[in-house]
């Protein structure tokens, strides 16, 4: 559950926040965050900025490209590996704007000004799916991440702008 003023500074019109558990004790969490327009300052926040406004430290940060049943190209996502203390987990999050995936936070807002412009929407969400490093290691806690990608994204596509 998100507090009052998380959800003040993020000022997304609907959320998803979810923790999928595996029969197995393994689990991830699923947040999405849609806005319906960007034109009043609302717009997503990088986790490579919040994450350490909440004192996260960066370890590593690349992207990666998840398969999904049914689309025809891979979702380019970030893949970001954080700290805290003991605590580490792998963030992986793309910006979803009509039929497009995206990773870069300056691509997402290079189309959604060109969307603006071609069809009057500056509709957009965030994806973000984390998961906490456990004994086996960043590989495995990806590995996970990607799965709840794969089996929930095509239940997601129908809510998300397209």
């Amino acid at each position: 559950m998100l507090d009052k003023e998380t959800l003040d500074v993020l000022q997304a019109d609907d959320i998803l926040n979810r923790e999928y558990v595996r029969n197995s004790g393994e689990h991830a969490m699923l947040f999405v965050a849609m806005f319906r327009s960007q034109r009043n300052g609302k717009v997503p926040h990088s986790p490579k900025n919040c994450l350490p406004g909440s004192g996260w430290v960066q370890q590593t940060t690349d992207t990666i490209h998840v398969d999904v049943p049914g689309r025809p190209t891979p979702i380019e996502a970030n893949r970001y590996v954080v700290a805290k203390g003991d605590n580490r987990a792998v963030v992986i999050y793309w910006y979803q704007s009509r039929e497009r995936t995206v990773a870069s936070e300056y691509w997402a807002k290079y189309f959604v000004i060109q969307d603006a412009i071609r069809y009057n929407r500056t509709d957009t969400s965030i994806i973000k799916v984390t998961t906490v490093v456990g004994p086996a290691g960043p590989q495995k806690s990806e590995e996970i991440g990607v799965d709840l990608i794969r089996s929930t994204y095509p239940v997601l596509l129908e809510y998300l702008p397209h």
